[in-house]
């Protein structure tokens, strides 16, 4: 895994390789519970982030590390891809890129 260019692929085999025996043996139910945390501890830090003038600011924001949240968000969702058997990569690909996306977030 290159440091230069790094995939969601790549990130998600890299979750896979380091955590996957642990995560598995945990289940989704209570790895959905991790995955959930982790999202609450995001929306504290952007709370705390709020108002702050530019994103770049915003990331580094007083009271949290706005992209180290981003980046836990992210490693838990491929922990409960990798122990469901979706492939991230590829379902981003099907339903973003080649079907045109959805109208809208919902």
């Amino acid at each position: 895994m290159s440091k230069d260019h790094l995939t969601l692929a790549d990130f998600q085999r890299h979750i896979r390789d380091r955590y996957y025996a642990t995560d598995s043996a945990r289940g989704a139910p209570a790895t959905f519970l991790w995955f959930v945390e982790e999202v609450g501890e995001l929306a504290t830090a952007l709370h705390k982030a709020q108002g702050t003038a530019t994103p770049a600011v915003m990331a580094k924001a007083k009271g949290g590390n706005l992209a180290e949240e981003f980046a836990d968000v992210l490693a838990w969702l491929c922990t409960l891809a990798n122990i469901t058997g979706v492939d991230l990569a590829d379902a981003v690909r099907d339903k973003y890129l080649e079907s045109g996306g959805p109208e809208g977030h919902k």
